[in-house]
């Protein structure tokens, strides 16, 4: 199926359905059902404007996030190879607080309280709910990487919050010397966006052919195995030969330590001296899931139904944070997810009817000018968990049209997923 912008939303728009309200009387009086919904990305933007659209004014919603301006983690990889410019990535919430009426709270959300049902905020507020939906994206596990930590992101940055960390790994491999040497260390199982590390090394490897013809890239990779594997390295070959190294597992790539200060790289004991070190650890969910203790490990585990909490049947966690079955933690993903949820609350809440819960997913990478690669599938909801169904994935050996067919839907996708998000 190709995707375009319109083609997106009205494919979003055609599962969704407007039905008047009951009258709905909290304890406390008030007249309408209070939807809070934490994270203002790919799956809370989208569940905040569907609930709020559909509902018709019938329920009041409030988003809460800190940040005014939003920058996607999709194509920010194609920032850092030169193919975007960075505010072509940046998204504001003026649109959703004035033409869908959501209430939108620049703050950081720091409490849950599950029995009182109210989220606390750093500003101070305490902000009533009836449902919760939680979208809080990543955090990093502590002590992932021997050598790192946050504190030592601006020596050497993650990148895989977009944004200031975006901008400084792009301005860090613009300074490296020539013949100089970009280090990857690649996070384990599970993680966001499965084939973002990789596409990450061709939009450098592209950047560097530009302007550092002689540098050397560097994968220290802690799996076996990755995502569209046979398809990155391919396009490795044809496009940055002798370029790139990846050490896997077997050759102690899940044994690494770093030392930002003197800016090496130990692998399996062998340290090397880098120019630019791309650390990437181990992921968990935002740590709002954990302060209202909903996750179990790093993850916040969610019935396949309606991505309701298995803790607490009033909080709902999309996206990255969630753990669900099969979908991989995309943007795509917490954005189909965001629309079932949607379309659950808004029938608990109200009484419209609710569908039943089907999803898709689908990530493209960029590995060198027009030549893009895809992956991916739909998902149905079992008792036990959100199950594949079917899938695709791009062929080696596809011709040049075919290829750079794939990297032009993928911008029409881009522009249908942001319309949906922010309106």
């Amino acid at each position: 199926m190709k995707f375009n912008r319109r083609a997106f939303i009205g494919t979003a728009t055609a599962t969704a359905a407007t039905l008047s309200a009951p009258m709905f009387v909290r304890a406390d009086g008030h007249s309408k059902p209070r939807v809070v919904v934490v994270g203002g990305g790919a799956g809370g933007a989208t569940a905040a404007r569907y609930i709020a659209k559909d509902s018709a004014g019938a329920i009041d919603v409030t988003l809460i996030e800190p940040t005014r301006a939003y920058y996607t983690c999709f194509f920010s990889n194609l920032y850092i190879g030169g193919f975007r410019e960075m505010n072509s990535l940046g998204h504001s919430y003026g649109t959703l607080a004035a033409e869908y009426g959501i209430n939108v709270v620049h703050d950081w959300a720091t409490g849950v309280d599950r029995d009182a049902k109210t989220v606390t905020t750093a500003g101070g507020y305490t902000i009533p709910y009836d449902r919760l939906i939680l979208s809080p994206g990543i955090d990093f596990v502590d002590g992932a990487v021997p050598g790192w930590d946050v504190s030592a992101s601006n020596a050497m940055p993650h990148a895989y919050k977009a944004g200031s960390q975006t901008e400084l790994l792009r301005a860090q491999i613009d300074a490296m010397p020539q013949g100089g040497t970009y280090a990857m260390v690649a996070p384990p199982n599970p993680y966001r966006c499965p084939p973002g590390p990789y596409e990450r090394v061709s939009m450098v490897a592209h950047r560097l052919s530009e302007v550092n013809p002689t540098a050397k890239i560097l994968i220290a990779d802690p799996k076996e195995k990755f995502s569209k594997q046979a398809l990155f390295e391919e396009g490795w070959n044809n496009h940055y030969s002798g370029m790139i190294e990846r050490i896997g597992p077997d050759f102690g790539g899940e044994n690494v330590e770093v030392d930002p200060a003197a800016m090496t790289l130990s692998i399996d004991g062998e340290v090397t001296n880098v120019d630019v070190c791309n650390v990437i650890p181990a992921m968990k969910a935002g740590r709002i899931a954990d302060i209202a203790g909903i996750t179990e490990g790093n993850w916040a585990p969610v019935n396949a139904a309606d991505l309701s909490s298995k803790m607490d049947e009033n909080i709902h966690v999309l996206g990255d944070a969630c753990a669900q079955g099969d979908m991989p933690k995309s943007g795509f993903s917490a954005n189909s997810q965001a629309k079932v949820c949607a379309n659950a609350v808004r029938g608990a809440l109200t009484g419209s009817s609710v569908f039943p819960a089907r999803f898709s997913n689908t990530c493209w990478s960029l590995i060198d000018t027009n030549d893009g690669i895809k992956v991916g599938a739909t998902y149905e909801a079992t008792e036990e968990k959100i199950a594949k169904v079917d899938g695709f994935v791009s062929q080696t050996g596809e011709d040049a049209a075919v290829r750079q067919a794939t990297y032009e839907e993928s911008i029409g996708w881009y522009d249908g997923i942001t319309a949906d998000m922010f309106g």
